[in-house]
C-alpha cells in the first residue's frame, strides 16, 4: 500500500510540476539543481543521489500555499512599508521587529528575511541530528525562500505593479523571462563560501533585490510606450487553455533594457544558495553525511503531501495574497 502510495505521490507532483506556476517553477527548479554544484565534494557526494528530489521540490512551497493561508508571508517582504531605504527602523532580530510592530503587521507585509533565518536554524538541526529525509526536505526548501528574496518585486508593497498599472509585471520578471531565455544562461558561479553572519546576509540580499524594484518597474514603463498591444503581447496554448502572455519580441527588448537582469539575478542566487547550505552544514560542526539512510514516509506525511498537491492541482487560488 506504502509503494503505491510513493507512486501515487510522484505522479502527481510530476504533473503538478508541468502545469507551471506562479522564479516560476521552472527558475526555482533550475536554481536549486545548479546551487548543488557549488558544494565542495564532501558534501555534494550526500547530495548527489537526491538532486532530482532537490531540484523536483524546490517548488513545493509555491504549491503549499494552496493549502496553507500562512505560507504565503514567507516568501516575500514589502519592505517599503517600513520607510525608506535602508530602513533602519527596522530591526533585523525578530523578537525585536515583533515588539516594534506586532506579529501581525509583521505577518501582514511579509517576513521573508526571519523565515530564512528560521528554516536556517532547523537544516543545521537536521544536519547535526543526521537526518537524512529532512535534511533533503529543508535543503528543497529553504532554496525556495532564498530564491524569492533574490527577486526585487518580492521585496516592494508594488509587487506586481499594481500601484503602477503595470499588472502581471511579477510574472514576466520571475518566470516568462527565464523559461524563455533561461538555457542559454550561464549557471557556473563557483564554489560555495562560509557566511559568517548569515542574519546580515539575508538582510544584504534583500536590501539590495527592493533597490532593484525601481528598475524593473520604470524600465517596463518606458519599454510599453514602444511597444503596440498587438505586438506586446501574444497567445500561447498552454496545456488545453490559451493564454494571453508577453511576446518573445517584448521580452527580449525587456531584458536588454535591463542588462539581463534576471540572469545576474539568478546567478547570485544559485551561488548564495550553496553558500547556505554550506554555512548550516559547517555550523552543524561538519557531520559525516555519507551513507545516511532515508527512511520511509510515514503514512500521516504522505497524506499531507497528497492534499498539498491536490490543494494545487485543484485549479483554486492561492490561499493569502497572490503576485499574480
Amino acid at each position: 500500500m506504502r509503494s503505491f502510495s510513493i507512486i501515487l505521490l510522484t505522479v502527481l507532483s510530476l504533473q503538478a510540476s508541468s502545469a507551471g506556476a506562479p522564479w516560476g517553477f521552472w527558475g526555482h527548479q533550475r536554481i536549486n539543481r545548479m546551487a548543488l554544484y557549488t558544494l565542495p565534494e564532501e558534501l555534494f557526494a550526500f547530495y548527489k543521489p537526491h538532486a532530482d528530489y532537490v531540484e523536483e521540490h524546490a517548488v513545493d512551497p509555491d504549491k503549499r500555499r494552496y493549502a496553507v493561508v500562512e505560507e504565503a508571508p514567507r516568501h516575500y517582504i514589502d519592505i517599503d512599508h517600513y520607510g525608506v531605504h535602508p530602513f533602519e527602523g527596522l530591526p533585523h532580530k525578530w523578537s525585536e521587529a515583533v515588539e516594534k510592530y506586532s506579529e501581525d503587521t509583521l505577518q501582514a507585509y511579509g517576513i521573508v528575511p526571519w523565515h530564512v533565518e528560521l528554516m536556517m536554524y532547523r537544516l543545521e538541526d537536521a544536519m547535526r541530528e543526521q537526518d537524512a529525509k529532512k535534511i533533503i526536505r529543508l535543503t528543497a526548501e529553504i532554496g525556495h525562500y532564498i530564491a524569492d528574496a533574490h527577486v526585487p518585486l518580492h521585496c516592494t508593497e508594488n509587487y506586481n505593479g499594481q500601484l503602477t498599472g503595470q499588472n502581471g509585471i511579477h510574472g514576466f520578471w520571475e518566470s516568462r523571462i527565464p523559461e524563455l531565455l533561461g538555457e542559454d544562461y550561464d549557471y557556473f558561479v563557483g564554489k560555495a563560501t562560509y557566511i559568517p553572519f548569515v542574519r546580515d546576509k539575508i538582510w544584504d540580499i534583500v536590501l539590495t533585490s527592493h533597490l532593484m524594484s525601481d528598475t524593473v518597474l520604470h524600465m517596463e514603463a518606458m519599454l510599453d510606450k514602444e511597444f503596440p498591444a498587438d505586438r506586446k503581447y501574444t497567445y500561447e496554448t498552454r496545456g488545453q487553455s490559451t493564454v494571453r502572455t508577453y511576446s518573445k519580441e517584448y521580452s527580449i527588448a525587456y531584458n536588454a533594457s535591463i542588462n539581463n537582469m534576471v540572469e545576474r539575478r539568478m546567478r547570485e542566487t544559485i551561488i548564495n544558495l550553496g553558500s547556505f547550505w554550506y554555512t548550516a552544514w559547517i555550523n552543524a560542526g561538519k557531520p559525516d553525511l555519507t551513507g545516511l539512510e532515508w527512511t520511509p514516509y510515514t503514512d500521516d506525511e504522505l497524506r499531507d503531501m497528497e492534499a498539498m498537491d491536490k490543494a494545487y492541482r485543484s485549479g483554486g487560488g492561492m490561499k493569502g495574497r497572490s503576485e499574480e
